[in-house]
């Protein structure tokens, strides 16, 4: 077997265990380099993947590879900075790991009908519990949807849950009506807003056809109602519900209920209401905490199957405390960039997201400055920029290494040094190292030809361009 063909059994072992997703996003452009003496050196596209690969893959690759070659002793990782998609070395992930269909699908429609038409709202099937990243501070909330779900209109019933805007509410509220349709697809579960329940409140009144619309909402087999506290000096709205409420109790249905604040705080609301809530189960959800908003933002990137640094992910996630809507928010701005401007995302460009669109986050662990004028920027800064970029020393990159992750870096500089700052091949030469104008013309046009197919290292090339001030 071929170093490739046994990378692919491997890989094919792992993805036993781990998602689709994770496969895609973290063993994308990866490669067997060697196999000598017990010791299996793995090849990785970036430097970053270097610690996620040794926290999380190292020890099931090593158990994955023993299974083929018992005498392998050790995994070791290396960056390798020319692996891409046109690297014979290279697994193509997508053929191997194709995306199949799934055999438990979420019906598309999930509506009332009468004869006169389709009148109910329909679940997302994005919002599952099973794709809720859960945290101490949801986590109560997170297993009461699971047990509702299992077990509708028996242990918690009603369910409220409360907590400020962005957190998750509607997300757990869709995900517990999806689990219900996944575990019995006969089942009737209406989601709605207060807001749509009110509108429907007056239009019934004004066609005077309210007989209809209570059949509408008592004969289902759950209601699932967002943002409850619209319903407050809404009176005629309130009484409907009320009644509603009641007539789906005694019949043993599930009901779901969301609200921005607990029960007792709703005091615009009819105290029968707030007795009827306080009934049930009542659990609360809060932003998450660091490692928590780190893991949703990782689970967001390998759903888009979009490769983001694990720094630029911990700047957001330690900035962003407030709410979860606008911590995705934030990664949605850094994923366009990094889809439609091919530029990685970094601190600095981020924090500029941040700055223009969430104004009173006041950020930490990074200074705002003025982007650099281009003609104050120097070889010299393209150095440290490049070096920082790739994790690699400057000694190391003006040096003699012949190392890859040496080369690959000192090339780049090269390129942006010739294309950007339109310097002359021998000065550029003379700075890194005493190297001949020949050798620099050659890196040069290497890169021309590979950024006409590497797209992670056009990415790369412009996010390092703007950063430095001269894209």
């Amino acid at each position: 077997m071929n170093l490739k063909d046994f990378w692919i059994t491997i890989v094919s072992e792992l993805a036993t265990t781990l998602g689709r997703s994770e496969i895609i996003t973290w063993f994308k452009n990866t490669a067997v380099l060697s196999l000598e003496n017990g010791f299996l050196t793995v090849g990785l596209p970036l430097p970053f993947f270097v610690n996620w690969h040794s926290q999380h893959f190292a020890h099931i690759t090593l158990e994955a590879a023993k299974k083929i070659d018992p005498s392998i002793k050790s995994v070791v990782y290396q960056v390798d900075l020319t692996l891409g998609d046109n690297d014979p070395r290279v697994i193509d992930i997508l053929k191997h790991f194709p995306e199949k269909p799934s055999s438990r699908k979420l019906p598309k429609k999930n509506e009332i009908k009468y004869e006169n038409g389709v009148v109910s709202k329909i679940l997302n099937p994005k919002y599952t519990l099973e794709n809720f990243v859960t945290s101490p501070e949801n986590r109560l909330a997170h297993a009461a949807c699971q047990n509702v779900a299992k077990y509708p209109g028996q242990n918690y019933n009603p369910l409220f849950i409360y907590g400020g805007v962005g957190l998750g509410k509607t997300h757990l509220l869709q995900g517990t009506g999806n689990e219900m349709l996944k575990n019995d697809p006969t089942r009737v579960i209406v989601y709605t807003t207060t807001e749509n329940f009110t509108n429907e409140v007056v239009d019934s009144i004004q066609n005077k056809n309210m007989e209809r619309f209570r059949n509408k909402y008592r004969r289902v087999d759950a209601l699932i109602i967002d943002d409850i506290q619209f319903i407050a000096n809404k009176d005629r709205t309130q009484e409907e519900f009320f009644h509603t409420f009641n007539s789906l109790y005694e019949s043993g249905k599930q009901i779901i209920i969301s609200s921005d604040r607990p029960p007792h705080e709703l005091t615009l609301l009819n105290e029968r209401l707030v007795s009827r809530f306080e009934s049930g189960m009542i659990v609360d959800v809060k932003m998450p905490d660091y490692e928590t908003r780190l893991a949703i933002l990782q689970s967001k990137c390998q759903e888009a199957q979009v490769i983001i640094s694990r720094e630029v992910l911990e700047f957001i996630a330690f900035n962003i405390v407030t709410s979860v809507r606008v911590l995705e928010g934030v990664l949605k701005q850094a994923i366009g960039q990094y889809e439609l401007a091919h530029t990685s995302p970094t601190v600095k460009a981020v924090a500029e997201m941040i700055r223009q669109t969430q104004k009173e986050v006041k950020m930490i662990g990074f200074i705002e400055n003025d982007p650099i004028p281009r003609s104050a920027v120097t070889i010299e800064m393209l150095i440290d920029s490049v070096s920082q970029y790739f994790t690699v020393s400057r000694s190391e990159v003006i040096g003699e290494s012949r190392a890859r992750e040496c080369m690959v870096p000192r090339q780049v500089i090269m390129y942006l040094a010739k294309t950007k700052l339109r310097m002359s091949l021998a000065k550029i030469g003379r700075t890194l190292g005493d190297r001949n104008h020949t050798t620099v013309m050659h890196a040069v046009e290497k890169m021309n030809e590979q950024l006409k197919n590497d797209r992670q290292l056009l990415r790369d090339i412009n996010a390092i361009a703007k950063e430095v001030g001269i894209h």
